[in-house]
């Protein structure tokens, strides 16, 4: 094995910062193992405060494992709606069902165990062991990460696993077995308000500043070492929004792939004009509509950019066949503005348009 990072003297004065300067916070406050699971998958993109709301209304729908696993999967990712990545709600089910087929509905107080539960890794079930179960396991994010590398020093690259690895065995060493959870979570807690990751760190609030290697050399802001993210790729698309008296027009996307399986606004590539719009649907012997462009949008995922451009599309009811849909574009339903809003998860990507149709 290699040799460890020494963080033996951080331990004393970050628990007793933490234990004065603590944040109350929801799942905070009740730290049952269900709490804590739950709120570290929504953390894991979204900021604390703009977690709160989300995690208050998932857990007045769903409050324990039981409830998470019976839940429908359409209602299920309707409550995870605007927190992105939404496999992980999906992967928060299917782990809840393996807990109340295997262990009655307790999520287990072992780390092993947590770590073989869909969509749990290392630092989830470390969070979960030590702050729920104050169980010694370490617990390494991106916030723990950013702290002990400038404290130490450290021009190791935190992108390479073998890096994270070796902090966890690190952290494993020196947690006080009498308080893991505390310790984890003051790291976690001086990442996200002291030794922030954009801009210069706040070093004179720091309780580790005096044995701080990257403020003693100045280097606050180079460390932690990560590779440079590449650029997004760029992608150009015209949404339909199609409204047939008063229904709108949505899609479910494919199964794989980014959005797996949610809602969608029938789109196509590039950036289509007016006229374009206009022959495609005369060429599919759709006349008489009202056609209006739309503000435009802009999505950010982490390695792609949709550059969106939308028309509102009001067809004609004497237009349109039967089924509504077909002759325009395959597999759309039909559903009112109200039932889009309440029932439907449509991502975040589309709500800049959905928001100009549902005043």
């Amino acid at each position: 094995m290699d040799d460890l990072y020494d963080l033996g003297a951080v331990v004393e004065p970050l628990c007793l910062w933490y234990e004065e300067n603590k944040r109350s916070m929801p799942w905070r406050d009740a730290p049952s193992p269900y709490h804590v699971w739950l709120s570290e998958i929504m953390l894991q993109q979204t900021r604390i405060e703009a977690a709160k709301a989300y995690y208050e209304r998932f857990i007045k729908r769903l409050p324990d494992v039981k409830a998470l696993a019976q839940v429908p999967e359409e209602e299920l990712l309707k409550l995870w709606e605007g927190l992105g990545y939404y496999n992980r709600a999906r992967n928060l089910q299917k782990a809840a069902k393996v807990i109340v087929e295997r262990y009655e509905g307790r999520i287990p107080a072992d780390y092993d165990l947590l770590l073989n539960l869909p969509g749990i890794g290392s630092y989830t079930a470390g969070a979960i062991a030590s702050i729920a179960y104050g169980i010694a396991a370490s617990a390494v994010d991106g916030n723990v990460l950013r702290v002990t590398m400038r404290y130490l020093g450290s021009e190791d690259d935190i992108s390479k696993m073998s890096v994270r690895k070796k902090m966890e065995r690190s952290i494993l060493t020196v947690i006080p077995k009498d308080k893991p959870g505390e310790f984890n979570q003051a790291v976690m807690e001086l990442g996200e308000v002291i030794c922030i990751p954009n801009g210069m760190p706040l070093c004179e609030e720091c309780p580790l500043a005096d044995g701080c290697q990257a403020k003693r050399e100045g280097k606050q802001t180079e460390l932690p070492v990560k590779p440079e993210k590449k650029r997004r790729r760029i992608e150009k698309r015209t949404l339909l929004i199609l409204e047939w008296e008063g229904q709108i027009g949505i899609a479910r996307r494919k199964p794989t792939g980014l959005l797996a399986g949610l809602w969608e606004f029938p789109s196509m590539e590039g950036h289509l004009s007016l006229k374009d719009i206009e022959q495609f649907l005369n060429k599919n012997g759709i006349s008489g509509t009202k056609i209006e462009r739309m503000k435009s949008g802009k999505h950010i995922f982490s390695h792609v950019e949709w550059h969106m451009r939308g028309y509102h599309i009001v067809l004609s009811p004497d237009q349109v066949p039967e089924d509504k849909t077909q002759d325009i574009v395959p597999d759309v339903i039909w559903t009112e503005k109200e039932e889009l809003e309440k029932t439907y998860a449509i991502p975040v990507a589309f709500h800049s348009f959905l928001r100009q149709i549902i005043r």
